[in-house]
C-alpha cells in the first residue's frame, strides 16, 4: 500500500508550483502570501523588530531555496510556520547569552508527577480579538512577552498558532511532556499576571 503524499488541500497549489519550477517571480509571490503573517509569528517569539524581520526573510528564503524537500504530508503553511518558528527561536537562543531571563521556577511551583495539564486556554483567544480592551490586550501582551524565551515560544506557537504538539516539539528539538509542560507554566504565568487586572475589572 503506498501513501499518498499529494497536498492535502490545493489553496497554495499555484505557489507552489511556482516555486518548484523557479519561476522568478514566485519568491515575491510567497512574500505577498505569508510575508505579514510569518512576521507576525516571528515577532511574538523574538520580541524584536530587528529580529523578526530577519527571522522573516530567513525563513522565506529557506521556504523557496528548500521547496522540493515539502512532501505535501501537511499543509505548505503549516510546513513554513514551523521554518519560521525555527528560525526565531534560533534568534532567540543566539542571544540568550547577552540577556538576563527571570526563571520561571521563581514564580511558579515546580510541576510533579500528580499535577494534571487542565484546560487553560480560555485568554489566548482573546489575543486577537478586536474587541478586547485595549488595556487588556496590553497587559496580556506585556506577560507573554515577560516569560522566558523558551515558554513564550511554545505558547506562541500552541495557543496563539494552533501548532500541534508534535511539530512544537520538533521545531524545538524538546519532548511532547517537555511541550505540554511548558505550556501550562506558561499558562499559569500569564494568568497570575491578568489576575490582578481581571479582578478589578470584574
Amino acid at each position: 500500500m503506498t501513501t499518498d503524499t499529494r497536498p492535502k488541500v490545493d489553496r497554495d497549489a499555484g505557489l507552489l508550483a511556482s516555486l518548484r519550477a523557479g519561476d522568478p517571480a514566485a519568491p515575491e509571490l510567497l512574500v505577498d502570501t505569508y510575508g505579514d503573517r510569518v512576521y507576525r509569528l516571528t515577532y511574538r517569539i523574538t520580541g524584536s523588530n530587528e529580529d523578526a524581520e530577519e527571522a522573516t526573510q530567513d525563513a522565506l528564503w529557506t521556504a523557496a531555496r528548500k521547496i522540493d524537500s515539502f512532501k505535501g504530508e501537511s499543509q505548505f503553511g503549516s510546513w513554513l510556520y514551523r521554518i519560521a518558528a525555527n528560525a526565531a527561536y534560533q534568534k532567540l537562543r543566539s542571544r540568550k547569552a547577552k540577556s538576563h531571563e527571570i526563571a520561571l521556577d521563581d514564580v511558579l511551583p515546580t510541576l510533579d508527577s500528580d499535577m494534571h495539564f487542565e484546560p487553560m486556554d480560555d485568554w489566548s483567544p482573546r489575543v486577537d480579538d478586536n474587541a478586547v480592551n485595549g488595556e487588556l490586550r496590553e497587559i496580556l501582551e506585556k506577560a507573554i512577552g515577560e516569560l522566558p524565551d523558551d515558554y513564550r515560544t511554545a505558547l506562541v506557537m500552541h495557543d496563539i498558532e494552533g501548532m500541534p504538539n508534535p511539530d512544537i516539539a520538533e521545531t524545538l528539538g524538546i519532548s511532547l511532556p517537555a511541550v505540554k509542560s511548558r505550556v501550562h507554566r506558561s499558562r499559569l504565568f500569564v494568568r497570575k499576571k491578568l489576575s490582578g487586572y481581571l479582578e478589578g475589572a470584574a
